[in-house]
């Protein structure tokens, strides 16, 4: 029978109470290390297939973050929850594949059901299970104990440290795995392309640059005013001045529309090459866009020219740059 926590004291003195059992169940872990889980981890590493993790209940939702966390640092994997497995999901099974099971009492009768189908297969099985003489730890290759003295549960029926034990355990081989594969930030940009780390990593200047018809172009024989036409029509407030061979003679900017005109010159009658900027600095399409970024902030400018080779193919821009997220 539980004790009603009564006021913020009481509130803060059993949350202090979870976090602490919770932290000693980890530590527990640390130390009942030893050759079965460096098993576990060479099992994992020669696995051809795919690591599928099995679980049901709130076993099972610790499952289906392990899967993504696998899969997400370089050893492919997915979730099937017990119960669908005896109906029909058992079939996504393949012979080169590991079984990761997680089941605290080792009892489960949906995780228990679709042993003999797994071990039909030849799959091997290894388990996280808090009770090292129940059916399923007996029937797994492996066995990797998260056995806990007590649930952070003041009633000690809901799963609280115990969950967490199978978390830290299933984090503990995924890193281990990562480690040993040489996995790197690279490969974690791959297979996170939508977040900032993947866009630093992966987004290239060709991806975010203007090209085709949004560019703002014009011969490095044109006159100031036509450019100047160009310029307004475009709006990336620049100009890219070309020669016969589409290579980059060079740039002219509202900055620089600034200056000549406080030197009062006629728009009308003078050519571009007169007062463009020669020589500018540009960037190939290849370059990261965290590059374009960098040489930007270092130029204190805020577009840039896109070269392949020496040919002139578009215009990166600060504002593009920053709506992608790389920023």
């Amino acid at each position: 029978m539980s004790t009603k926590a009564s006021g913020p004291e009481a509130l803060l003195s059993l949350a202090r109470t979870v976090i602490r059992i919770e932290a000693d169940a980890i530590l527990t872990l640390d130390s009942r290390l030893d050759d079965e889980f460096v098993k576990a981890c060479e099992i994992l590493l020669n696995c051809d297939g795919r690591i599928i993790v099995c679980g049901i209940g709130k076993s099972g939702h610790i499952g289906a973050k392990l899967a993504a966390t696998f899969a997400s640092t370089g050893s492919p994997a997915f979730f099937v929850h017990a119960a669908e497995a005896s109906h029909g999901d058992l079939g996504m099974f393949k012979t080169n594949d590991v079984l990761v099971a997680i089941s605290y009492s080792g009892n489960s009768a949906e995780l228990l059901s679709m042993i003999p189908g797994v071990k039909r297969l030849g799959v091997p099985i290894i388990s996280l299970c808090g009770e090292p003489d129940s059916p399923l730890a007996q029937a797994s290759d492996i066995t990797l104990s998260t056995h806990v003295e007590r649930e952070a549960c003041p009633l000690g029926l809901a799963p609280t440290a115990s969950t967490t034990a199978s978390l830290v355990l299933g984090d503990a081989l995924a890193i281990a795995l990562l480690s040993t594969r040489g996995f790197t930030e690279e490969d974690f940009a791959r297979s996170h392309p939508g977040g900032r780390l993947g866009r630093r990593l992966l987004l290239k200047v060709e991806d975010v640059m203007f090209s085709g018809d949004a560019l703002p172009i014009c011969s490095d024989s044109a006159t100031l005013f036509s450019t100047l036409v160009e310029i307004s029509s475009k709006g990336l407030g620049m100009v890219v001045l070309t020669n016969e061979q589409n290579q980059l003679s060079g740039i002219f900017t509202d900055g620089d529309l600034r200056r000549t005109l406080e030197n009062n010159i006629d728009v009308r009658v003078l050519n571009i090459a007169d007062v463009m900027s020669r020589n500018p600095v540009t960037i190939d399409k290849n370059a990261l866009a965290t590059t374009a970024v960098s040489r930007m902030q270092e130029q204190k400018i805020t577009c840039l020219p896109v070269v392949d080779q020496q040919a002139f193919v578009g215009i990166v821009t600060m504002h593009a740059l920053i709506a992608t997220g790389v920023v």
